[in-house]
């Protein structure tokens, strides 16, 4: 996991002129044929137990492992679809400003499996737009693989990382022997 984080470009985060709906999110998803949106196509792809897929993409019953916490969620309206390096960090991470098009296709990824994650609402809440200096899920046994799923997804949009951020990765990698970094690059 060092070579990957070594990788990965240092650079002072920028947040002046970020906003939320720079990011269009929850779109027709990968089909658009099924009435289901990028957030439901997640949710039903991580389902432990799939939920019965009604009219209009409601979803009833279904069984989820929130990674985060480690809590099994029985209710898919207590989930939220995170964006693993939230909207805010990308936006502060750009090496240069992106695209309409190349934001809401990081917004809608589902070409990767780390870009989103479905996990318990309480703490996609808790994370917010925090990096891993700021903060890392409250499951233990899960710092490694959030590690590094952090730097795959930051190396597979070409994303830089602040001092910080850098620092945290690398201290939480000395306790990860043998945790690889896999990505391909995004589009």
């Amino acid at each position: 996991m060092f070579e990957a984080i070594d990788a990965l470009p240092v650079a002072e985060e920028h947040r002046e002129g970020y906003k939320r709906t720079l990011y269009k999110h929850w779109n027709r998803g990968l089909d658009a044929t099924d009435g289901c949106d990028t957030r439901r196509e997640v949710i039903l792809a991580e389902a432990v137990n799939a939920p019965e897929v009604m009219s209009g993409c409601k979803l009833s019953g279904g069984t989820w492992r929130s990674a985060y916490d480690d809590l099994v969620v029985t209710d898919a309206g207590r989930l939220d679809v995170d964006h693993f390096v939230p909207l805010a960090e990308v936006y502060d991470s750009e090496q240069t400003p992106w695209s309409a098009e190349r934001r809401e296709a990081y917004a809608n990824d589902q070409g990767s499996p780390d870009t989103l994650i479905a996990v318990s609402a309480a703490s996609n809440r808790s994370k917010a737009d925090k990096d891993p200096a700021q903060w890392m899920p409250a499951d233990a046994s899960y710092h490694c693989a959030y590690a590094a799923t952090w730097v795959a997804t930051k190396l597979r949009w070409d994303l830089a990382v602040d001092e910080a951020e850098r620092q945290a990765l690398l201290g939480t990698a000395e306790d990860c022997s043998g945790m690889t970094v896999t990505y391909e690059p995004a589009p």
